[in-house]
């Protein structure tokens, strides 16, 4: 099982709209691509960073079903971000493995 986290850093002045549109349109739009098994959305209440910090995690049973959304779905997705919230975020992505 693998994690895919993607945090971002947000401008407060989009918080409200970005995170709308993350439950409303994006995460199900990531989600009906079939190749995570779960999410979470969380808020980072401790970031030394200006702005709104989140985190949006999603789970892959497998390293193809995620080198799959990378490969098909993700770069439509997140230039969907990109043109939605141009210069008033900056994302982070990581890939993590359960261990335990």
């Amino acid at each position: 099982m693998l994690l895919y986290n993607v945090t971002l850093i947000l401008e407060e002045s989009a918080a409200a709209e970005w995170l709308q549109w993350m439950q409303e349109t994006h995460i199900p739009a990531v989600m009906a691509t079939g190749m995570f098994v779960s999410n979470r959305l969380l808020k980072v209440l401790d970031s030394p960073n200006e702005g709104v910090t989140y985190c949006t995690q999603y789970i892959a049973e497998n390293q193809e079903n995620y080198n799959q959304y990378q490969q098909v779905y993700a770069p439509a997705l997140q230039e969907d971000l990109n043109e939605k919230f141009k210069n008033r975020f900056v994302a982070y992505r990581t890939l993590m493995e359960f261990v335990g």
